[in-house]
């Protein structure tokens, strides 16, 4: 049996852990099995119309990659629970609360192979005024899908300089709302091997465990956090070679409150 993880990556901005910036990107080798490239991972649209735009942004400049191509299609579960299904990306938004959080990817994974993620947008957040710009909105649904691909930050360091990317922590999203170069490099990397089966556009229901991003205390031991306890991972061990990572960034202040 495949070893099988599942790997919560709770994102966005607001601070930092380590500086990534020039080196390996890779969240951990992880990838989705294929057997060719470009392949295609579906990004299932759970969104409102008002996100609408931002999951277009956020579809074209990552199919800009060579080696993969995203496609959005009708999203298939309730935008508030936001189950994964198989083979795809379920991206949701919805008010989730004060729990901390701006946004979260979730992304199972069989072995070194990535099953299915979902996308979370705390509209709690976005719904004021300093998150509620179309800048946040494209840095977060960029940084979040993107980890859905494996990717890991290119920095994580709060107050250095943006690196124009969207796998960059800034204090100024404005230059960071796309991919840049280097992240089309990372991924060519990660996807330069072939796989002997394939683990997208599977369309069976998933039978992996799901997380409750509302309750911190659900996501496991603290791996690392920053200086500044703006950013944290998680590890949850479900036991027969199961477990979850959470990657958090705290939404401004609110993080006092959930440690």
């Amino acid at each position: 049996m495949n070893k099988k993880y599942i790997i919560t990556l709770a994102v966005i901005s607001l601070g930092a852990v380590a500086s990534f910036a020039g080196a390996t990107h890779s969240w951990g080798g992880y990838h989705w099995a294929r057997t060719a490239n470009p392949f295609t991972v579906k990004l299932g649209d759970n969104l409102s119309a008002a996100w609408d735009p931002y999951l277009g942004t956020t579809s074209y400049d990552w199919t800009l990659s060579g080696v993969l191509d995203t496609t959005i299609v009708p999203g298939t579960v309730s935008p508030k629970t936001c189950k994964a299904t198989s083979g795809q990306v379920q991206i949701c938004n919805s008010k989730y609360g004060r729990n901390g959080w701006l946004g979260i990817a979730s992304i199972w994974i069989s072995g070194d192979h990535i099953t299915q993620g979902t996308v979370k947008m705390n509209d709690t957040y976005f719904s004021t005024a300093q998150y509620n710009t179309p800048a946040w909105k494209n840095l977060v649904l960029c940084q979040e899908v993107g980890h859905a691909f494996g990717l890991d930050h290119q920095d994580e360091n709060f107050n250095n300089a943006p690196l124009g990317t969207c796998m960059d922590y800034t204090s100024d999203p404005t230059p960071n709302q796309h991919p840049n170069a280097h992240d089309y490099e990372m991924l060519e990397s990660i996807y330069a091997h072939l796989d002997t089966t394939t683990t997208v556009s599977q369309s069976s229901a998933s039978s992996a465990q799901d997380i409750d991003h509302s309750n911190p205390k659900s996501w496991g031991k603290v791996l690392r956090a920053s200086a500044d306890k703006k950013s944290s991972v998680h590890e949850l061990d479900l036991g027969k070679d199961q477990k979850v990572f959470t990657f958090v960034i705290w939404a401004d202040s609110d993080h006092a409150s959930h440690e």
